[in-house]
């Protein structure tokens, strides 16, 4: 197929062409059905393709343009959903067996807002086991390969969503960020993801982690679709307590808004966690097109970010360990046969993942007595540090700017037996969420690094690097604008090298 594709348009474009009366949203659905089926078997992003609702929704899209009737802002445009947000009728699995069967009985908040704008949900995409992983190797319901490297993870949890957009299979697709859960897999494979500020989009139907932590986010190929899928997630809900009522502007028209004259703080401790030499080349001459473009760059310090991981360590933990308690065997999802009730809550808790029972395990620890002041009491403390240092950089800069993960995406099964180094892939995107804040990731570039073949037939493989920009609470705006601007810059080259590897990707045998 051509680069005209239909699977290979943006969601923009695909939504000027319906609007135009060019092509129906069926024909666009069927595009990216078909492209499921030819590259999902290399990829494995999805846990269910809903191919007969997706195709009844998108129908209906058309007698609605056919009558003269708003289709919505996203009408007919294909989304993928993480399998831990609910789509009433579909599974919500969140990657574990503990919910293999579980039918969602209502509709996410956002997942209503989708369907209201016209979206046509085609899917549940793979993911860490209840998001707790960088790779979504944890998945216990199936495994998702790199698109750029078969032989290599795409990040995670939200990895599914990720590949998804990277392959073409869709053009848009939603994730859920708890440590950096949509930026980085967005990294990894060279699209855009946006954590939003926390209460900014309703959690009301996302599967609980960590409550005080959790969002969910967009994942696209480019910040315009980015703005798109904002402008209809975002906003007050009454139904989550942590939802704040704020105006929620049109994240689609700050694009037209310049980006010179910006203030970009690049904190020092950012470059000191393990950033391969790849990965920091590639975001000095980031910083080099950002300047270019007006914005002012200087070097800053968050001195408490260096304990972020450590804090969030432990504050993740515990949370899950409270939230996955509800799961029981007796309410709903899995429950295993035993001749008492305590045995049943053994038997049937055993069917959570080795990463999962850790993470319990580390929670229970933390916030047990004689212990909690030791550990979460602190964590909580040293939180407060790292806010309290976000809010002085954010007094003097607009944003701030760091690479999105301190490497390229790695092979799998690299860092599966040594839990401390996958933790470590999301050294640079947990601060923005124990501070609550906006960061998006865009892509900045490459960098080549060996095949993992033996030999001398070991060959190059480029790979995607992104680019982090935080900003003040509430203010994606900003975040998108400069965004935007930047990937203005670099779209091209970008979208050649992504276009290639689609290609290549549904080519191989």
């Amino acid at each position: 197929m051509g680069d005209n594709a239909l699977w290979n348009m943006k969601a923009s474009a695909l939504l000027e062409l319906m609007t135009a009366g060019e092509v129906s949203a069926t024909e666009v659905v069927e595009a990216f059905l078909d492209r499921i089926s030819e590259v999902e078997p290399k990829v494995g992003a999805f846990l269910e393709v809903m191919r007969e609702e997706g195709l009844a929704q998108a129908r209906r899209i058309d007698k609605l343009r056919q009558s003269g009737e708003y289709p919505g802002l996203l009408g007919g445009l294909p989304v993928a959903v993480k399998d831990n947000i609910c789509v009433a009728g579909a599974r919500c699995t969140s990657g574990s067996r503990m919910l293999a069967n579980w039918i969602a009985p209502y509709d996410a908040t956002v997942v209503r807002a989708l369907k209201e704008q016209g979206a046509v949900i085609i899917g549940k995409t793979n993911m860490d086991e209840f998001a707790m992983g960088s790779s979504t190797e944890n998945s216990a319901l199936g495994l998702t390969r790199n698109p750029w490297d078969p032989r290599r993870v795409p990040g995670g949890s939200s990895g599914g969503s990720a590949a998804a957009v990277a392959a073409g299979e869709v053009p848009l697709a939603l994730g859920s960020d708890t440590g950096g859960s949509v930026r980085q897999p967005a990294a990894f494979t060279g699209v855009t993801g946006l954590k939003p500020t926390y209460g900014r989009v309703s959690r009301y139907g996302l599967v609980a982690f960590a409550s005080s932590l959790d969002q969910i986010g967009p994942i696209a190929a480019d910040v315009k679709d980015v703005c798109l899928l904002m402008d209809v997630i975002s906003g007050f809900d009454e139904r989550d307590s942590t939802s704040e009522d704020r105006p929620v502007p049109s994240y689609s028209r700050v694009l037209s808004k310049s980006a010179r004259g910006l203030k970009a703080g690049v904190p020092k401790e950012c470059l000191t966690q393990g950033v391969s030499r790849g990965v920091r080349e590639c975001f000095e001459r980031a910083l080099e097109i950002l300047e270019d473009l007006g914005i002012g760059i200087k070097e800053t310090s968050l001195p408490m970010i260096r304990y972020a991981l450590d804090c969030y360590y432990i504050i993740a933990p515990a949370e899950a360990s409270s939230n996955l308690s509800r799961f029981d065997g007796v309410r709903y999802g899995l429950r295993a046969e035993a001749k008492s009730l305590e045995e049943m809550y053994m038997r049937t808790r055993r069917n959570f993942g080795p990463e999962v029972r850790r993470r319990i395990m580390l929670g229970t620890f933390a916030l047990s007595a004689g212990y909690y002041d030791a550990y979460y009491l602190r964590a909580a403390k040293v939180r407060t540090l790292i806010r309290r240092d976000f809010k002085r950089a954010f007094e003097e800069f607009d944003i701030l700017l760091s690479p999105t993960t301190p490497t390229t995406a790695f092979l799998l099964g690299e860092r599966t037996q040594d839990p401390l180094s996958m933790y470590m892939a999301d050294v640079l995107t947990v601060p923005a969420n124990l501070a609550g804040l906006p960061a998006l990731s865009v892509p900045c570039g490459f960098e080549d690094v060996p095949s993992g073949g033996n030999g001398e037939k070991e060959t190059l493989r480029r790979l995607p690097v992104g680019l982090q920009i935080t900003g003040r609470p509430f203010d994606e705006e900003t975040v998108l604008c400069a965004g935007y601007a930047f990937y203005q810059a670099v779209a091209a080259a970008v979208e050649a090298e992504l276009t290639c590897m689609r290609k290549g990707l549904g080519q191989v045998g």
